[in-house]
């Protein structure tokens, strides 16, 4: 294994460095700050919905509510480049940050519809978040990627434990649904005025570069189908995990906590495995490694799944960092901001459609089997599938190269 990238100066900064250095961390600080907001408006809205049901929100209307940010995530996702090369990647995440505190004052206005809405706006807001931020590190923090790349995971998956636990105590506090939901709006204003500073003017030469055809590149179809293969076994885990505790007969309450042990144990992972990609040569050795450590927790929730219920949580809290890993990939596969953009647009809208069927297809083998046995077959053959394109979209290579 080689270095490729370095995150330490070699030499003791200069003042001017020093300066540069300074802005670098409030940039980086901006950054981390957008990430916070990437998956607010999704989490908070998913611990309330219980409360909407006893409200009068009917069950059809939560099936959609809850249907709408992976629809959003690859229909949005899809044209998000197409927008920002009109208007310059930095002030294409101003437009997410005012998408997203628009959709969140938006679904607290009264009525359905404008909670269905304003949930599609708020998340149409993160879709396009979801595809610049790659873009972003690519080309603020070139040597920096794993870093950056890391530490915006972490504080995304922070933010979305951080929506979980606190919107309904802050809804029981005010006394209302509509202030647990809508306090989430400061927190994108606040990313929005911390970001400002480091929004420049579209630069017209680079709005209209060309990339590379992705679509015909085995590299881009590769990372694609990573992104599509661990973005299906998170949404299976987030959607069926408790149940899968709860027919093993723990409590709800427990079940809960299990699913939320693998959430937490997974931050320090998903800081620490991008630093790691960006250093190996071959990243389809650590794809492995980290799948088969998602594998692990699937095969032990087959055989024993109370027996060892926390230690499966926990191997699948640790084999979910392949979500930073595969962020990683688009910048380290590509040339350019533009292209990683492009790249980011092409594996998240494909991957994030692939994904989409996975839970309710996990719930049809469930419903006609009466087991989860045939969703384990499901989810390591995935997992194989995994491994064989890591591998591909691992190689030390560029998409030019392909």
């Amino acid at each position: 294994m080689s270095a490729v990238v370095h995150d330490a100066a070699a030499l003791p900064p200069t003042a001017s460095e020093g300066s540069r250095g300074r802005a670098s961390l409030g940039l980086a600080l901006a950054v981390l700050l957008v990430a916070f907001n990437l998956r607010l408006a999704i989490t908070s809205l998913g611990a309330l919905l219980d409360h909407l049901g006893d409200l009068g929100v009917s069950a059809a209307t939560q099936g959609v509510l809850t249907s709408v940010p992976v629809v959003c995530f690859a229909a949005v996702g899809a044209t998000a480049m197409v927008v920002t090369r009109r208007i310059g990647v930095d002030r294409g995440l101003v437009a997410a940050l005012a998408l997203i505190a628009t959709g969140l004052v938006l679904r607290v206005l009264d009525g359905t519809p404008a909670l269905i809405a304003g949930t599609a706006v708020a998340c149409s807001g993160i879709a396009l978040g979801n595809v610049l931020i790659p873009a972003i590190v690519k080309e603020h923090f070139p040597h920096r990627i794993g870093t950056m790349t890391g530490a915006y995971s972490a504080v995304l998956s922070l933010g979305s434990a951080v929506g979980a636990a606190t919107t309904v105590p802050i809804a029981d506090a005010a006394g209302s649904w509509r202030v647990g939901l809508g306090v989430w709006a400061l927190t994108a204003v606040a990313a929005g005025i911390a970001w400002a500073p480091y929004c420049r003017r579209r630069d017209p030469q680079r709005a209209h570069v060309r990339s590379t055809s992705l679509w015909r590149s085995p590299t881009a179809w590769a990372v694609t189908l990573v992104f599509a293969t661990q973005s299906l076994n998170a949404y299976v885990m987030m959607s069926w995990l408790p149940s899968v505790y709860a027919d093993a007969g723990f409590s709800d309450a427990t079940a809960g906590l299990l699913l939320a042990t693998s959430i937490v144990i997974g931050v320090p992972f998903f800081f620490v495995a991008p630093m790691l990609a960006v250093r190996l040569r071959h990243q389809g050795h650590l794809v492995l490694a980290l799948t088969a450590l998602t594998a692990a927790g699937w095969v032990g929730l087959w055989i024993a799944p109370v027996g060892g219920a926390w230690v499966w949580a926990a191997l699948l809290g640790a084999g979910g960092a392949i979500f930073p890993v595969v962020l990683a990939m688009f910048a380290l596969r590509t040339t350019s901001s533009t292209q990683t953009g492009s790249l980011s647009t092409m594996a998240q809208s494909v991957g994030y459609l692939l994904a989409a069927g996975g839970p309710f297809l996990v719930g049809v083998l469930h419903d006609a089997s009466g087991t989860w046995s045939a969703a384990y077959v499901l989810l390591l053959a995935t997992a194989a599938v995994q491994v064989v394109v890591g591998y591909v979209a691992g190689r030390p290579v560029r998409i030019t190269e392909s």
